[in-house]
């Protein structure tokens, strides 16, 4: 797996709500705005599936996600890929769980998307916008 250096973690750590993409099986797009998205390590990001319905129906058929990390205070813009798993029981899913009513109790908190980070592009305008970076 591919590991975010700590420039894109301070930029990560910035951002308030990410836009998320998905797939179905089929390549039928789908973009979501997400509000619990969060960095548990260098590799791996947890993503709260509070009111997702195509989106998790698509990481059912394909499990390819993409994150993107922008902000007004993030210095830049970068695209995070990976492979998602769907977790709905455990020792991860409780404390996912626990986070989310912790910020938000009344958030329904269905299931913990976690995502292993495989690739990391370039998202700012210029010569090497779409550059892999990881």
């Amino acid at each position: 797996m591919v590991k975010l250096d700590e420039k894109m973690k301070t930029a990560f750590s910035k951002v308030k709500i990410f836009p998320v993409a998905t797939a179905s099986k089929e390549g039928v797009p789908n973009v979501v705005p997400i509000g619990f998205c969060q960095l548990v390590d260098d590799e791996t990001i947890w993503i709260a599936d509070n009111f997702m319905l195509k989106s998790l129906e698509n990481l059912k058929e394909n499990p390819n996600i993409a994150v993107y990390v922008w902000g007004p205070d993030t210095g830049g813009c970068f695209q995070i890929k990976g492979k998602a798993d769907i977790i709905d029981s455990g020792e991860k899913f409780e404390k996912m769980k626990e986070i989310v009513h912790t910020a938000k109790p009344g958030l329904p908190a269905k299931t913990l998307i976690e995502v292993k980070i495989t690739e990391v592009f370039q998202c700012a305008p210029g010569p090497d916008a779409g550059k892999k970076l990881l």
